[in-house]
Parts: C-alpha cells; sequence; structure tokens
C-alpha cells in the first residue's frame, strides 16, 4: 500500500502547470468550431489575427529560401541578417538605436514575451499589468513564478492607465511593468506625455517596463506610436522591446517575434532560449528580411490598415445604434470593447444574465455569434470583438446581436 501511494505521488502533474488557467479565448473559439462542425453557422468575432493572406513578396521570399536550401538550424538568437534588419527597422520607425547584439528572435512575440519575463522575473517579485489587459500576461507571470498585479483602467478614461494610477501599485517587490500600446483588448494608445510620465516613474522607482508593440502599425485618426525606449537614455537602459511581423504583415503561421534590450537581458534570453527552442523557423526568418527591408512593405500594411479603418468605424457605429449596448472608438489595433453591461440583469429564456461570460455563452448558443467575454482581459462588463474580418460577415454578426438582444427579457 505504502508503495502504491509513493508511485502515485511521484506521478503527480506539476503544480505549476495543473494552476494555469485555461484561455477563455481559445474556449470560446474551440466552442464555436465545434458547433460549425455540427452544421452551425457561426460569425466569429474572436479572431485575433488579420484575415489577409501574407502578401505575396513575402511569400515570394519564401519560396527562393526553399530553392536556396536554407533549411537548416540557425543561430539561436535569429541570424544575422534578419537582426540588422530589425536593427535598421527600430532606428527608421521607432528612433532607436541598437545593436545586433542587442536583439533576439523568437517564435513569434508570445514566446518573445514568455521568455523575457523569465529573464528578469525571480520567485515573488511582482510584475504590474493594466487591465484589461492580454489574457496570456499574467499567466506567464504566475508561470516564471512572480506575481501579477492588475491594475484596472478606467472606461471614462479610455482604459488608459497613467503613472499617477500606476504609482500606488509599485512597491519594494515591483521588477516589471508590462505596457501594451496600442493596446488588446480594447485598442487604446498611450500618448507621448503619459509614456514620458510612466518612464520617469520606471526610472525613479527602478522596474523594467516590457513594452509590447506588436500592434505598433494598426493606428488611427492621426494618432501617433510612442517607444517608451525612445524617451531617453534611462528609460531606454530600462525596456524591454516586443515586436514581431504577425499584426502589420499578416504573417501570425509564421511564428517570428523578437525582442530588443539592453545586452545582459538578451544573453540570459538566448541562454534560455537555446535549451528550449534552439531557435526560429529558418526560412521565415528569411522572408521576413523581405518583409522589414522591401519598399513595397509600407504600402502593404497601408492597404490592410485603411480596410480595419473602415471596419472599425462601421462596427462601432453598429454597435452603439443597439439598445443597451454601447462602444467606445479604438484607436488601434483591430479589436473593439464593446459595454454589455446595459443588459446585465434581463433574461435569456431561464437564464439571466449578470457577466460577460453569460453573455458571451449565450450570444453564442442562441444566435451563432461567437465574442470573446471582459473577464478573460480581467475586465468584467465587456466583450471583445475582433474586427479582424470581412464587412459581410461584420454586418451578418450585428444583425444576429442586435436582435439577440432585442429578444432578452425584462423581469420583475
Amino acid at each position: 500500500m505504502g508503495m502504491k501511494e509513493e508511485f502515485s505521488l511521484s506521478l503527480e502533474l506539476s503544480r505549476v502547470c495543473s494552476a494555469i488557467s485555461p484561455s477563455p479565448t481559445l474556449a470560446i473559439d474551440a466552442k464555436a468550431k465545434e458547433m460549425r462542425l455540427n452544421g452551425r453557422d457561426v460569425v466569429s468575432f474572436c479572431a485575433g489575427e488579420p484575415d489577409f493572406v501574407t502578401p505575396q513578396y513575402i511569400r515570394t521570399a519564401a519560396h527562393e529560401a526553399l530553392d536556396m536550401g536554407i533549411t537548416q538550424y540557425t543561430p539561436s538568437a535569429g541570424t544575422i541578417e534578419l537582426r540588422r534588419a530589425i536593427c535598421d527597422k527600430l532606428k527608421r520607425d521607432n528612433g532607436l538605436s541598437y545593436k545586433p547584439t542587442q536583439i533576439i528572435v523568437s517564435n513569434g512575440a508570445k514566446a518573445s514575451l514568455f521568455t523575457a519575463i523569465s529573464a528578469v522575473v525571480n520567485p515573488g517579485d511582482e510584475v504590474i499589468i493594466p487591465t484589461p489587459c492580454w489574457v496570456s500576461y499574467p499567466e506567464m507571470v504566475r508561470i516564471a513564478g512572480g506575481v501579477p498585479v492588475l491594475v484596472p483602467g478606467a472606461p471614462e478614461k479610455e482604459f488608459v492607465t497613467e503613472a499617477c494610477d500606476l504609482e500606488p501599485f509599485v512597491t519594494e517587490r515591483t521588477k516589471a511593468l508590462i505596457l501594451n500600446t496600442p493596446n488588446n483588448p480594447n485598442g487604446c494608445i498611450w500618448n507621448r506625455r503619459q509614456l514620458t510620465e510612466i518612464a520617469a516613474l520606471a526610472v525613479e522607482r527602478g522596474f523594467y517596463v516590457i513594452s509590447d508593440e506588436i500592434y505598433e502599425k494598426l493606428i488611427y485618426d492621426g494618432e501617433e506610436h510612442v517607444s517608451i525606449a525612445s524617451l531617453g537614455e534611462d528609460i531606454y537602459n530600462q525596456t524591454i522591446l516586443i515586436n514581431g511581423v504577425s499584426k502589420a504583415y499578416a504573417m501570425t503561421g509564421w511564428r517570428i517575434g523578437y525582442t530588443a534590450a539592453p545586452l545582459p537581458i538578451v544573453k540570459a534570453m538566448n541562454s534560455m532560449q537555446s535549451q528550449v527552442a534552439s531557435g526560429s523557423n529558418s526560412i521565415a526568418q528569411y522572408a521576413c528580411v523581405e518583409a522589414l527591408n522591401s519598399p513595397k512593405g509600407p504600402a502593404e500594411i497601408e492597404r490592410m490598415r485603411g480596410a480595419y479603418d473602415e471596419r472599425r468605424r462601421h462596427i462601432v457605429y453598429r454597435i452603439n445604434s443597439i439598445p443597451g449596448l454601447r462602444c467606445m472608438m479604438p484607436k488601434g489595433a483591430f479589436y473593439a470593447m464593446m459595454d454589455v453591461s446595459g443588459v446585465f440583469g434581463r433574461y435569456c429564456g431561464e437564464v439571466q444574465i449578470n457577466d460577460s461570460m453569460t453573455f458571451a455563452e449565450q450570444l453564442l448558443e442562441q444566435a451563432d455569434v461567437a465574442v470573446v467575454p471582459g473577464s478573460a482581459f480581467c475586465t468584467e462588463g465587456f466583450c471583445r470583438m475582433s474586427y479582424a474580418t470581412s464587412m459581410e460577415n461584420i454586418d451578418r454578426g450585428l444583425n444576429r446581436l442586435k436582435g439577440f438582444v432585442r429578444s432578452l427579457e425584462k423581469r420583475g
């Protein structure tokens, strides 16, 4: 009996992995796909990726790589050609000077983020995360042994948390702040003044800023993207800049992200990456050099950005025309945060809707429309809708959404 108990204990799963919360985004998306397989015509607003095909000039470069036999391992940190192209891009677009040794290429920006967090966070360290936030930030911090400290953003401030909002949450255990601008899930943007004040706070109190800038090219209404690392030498030395090609160039499946940071951080990241990933796809890296360097790039990005802009205005107008729902105009990315709290307390059949998850579940089940509940992004009362889909799909989905909301009953 004793041997059996000892054997069972040895077969216990990792407590770290067992404690990871499943992604609500993927759960809703999986349910929508299951319904489609069963013949349901589901309109999904869950996608966190462009609906465009990767531009032809990039695909052509991938074919060239294959023809030239570029199919072997690359250096763990990425090819020197790609790291140079990234340095050129950061200088050209962001006014930042980095050396190739300060760049590390990873299997997507998500891998870049996790490796960066793992490189700087020790057990018990606190990482400040403004909310609403991308679903993976808190879990990545927990996996690294850190403590996510969630700072709620205010809707009346378009969810932008300023230095004065963050300062009360800074302690002697604060190791980093994760800043995502433009933001997923709500498309807000931190402006130059706000970033300057946050930079001053980080320098004064001595913590890193992990700056996720993956949506930097998807900005509207004349807004400006400012990289916080460009605001002075001190904050440059405390910034871990994360970016990639997935959103701007419609290259989600190519899995290429990158980090630009002080040399000791990149060395630590490379040590970890060399053990767990070896490196990134050689063909994708070759194609990414062309994506970043080609003069065709800006026009292709603008073509996609223009389409998102048109959809953005349309989806927000349609949502705001439905009694009980509200939506702020996002300034970046390709997401809109729909305020559904105005229908809380109403009934869908015998189910009372009192939170965003119930709203999303009933909308999917009753109207075949998939949205992501705000609870996934640590913000209740909202649902995220991606407009990285066709105008036809947007109208089909919004017509169903309107009918669903109209069908909800007030009782008592």
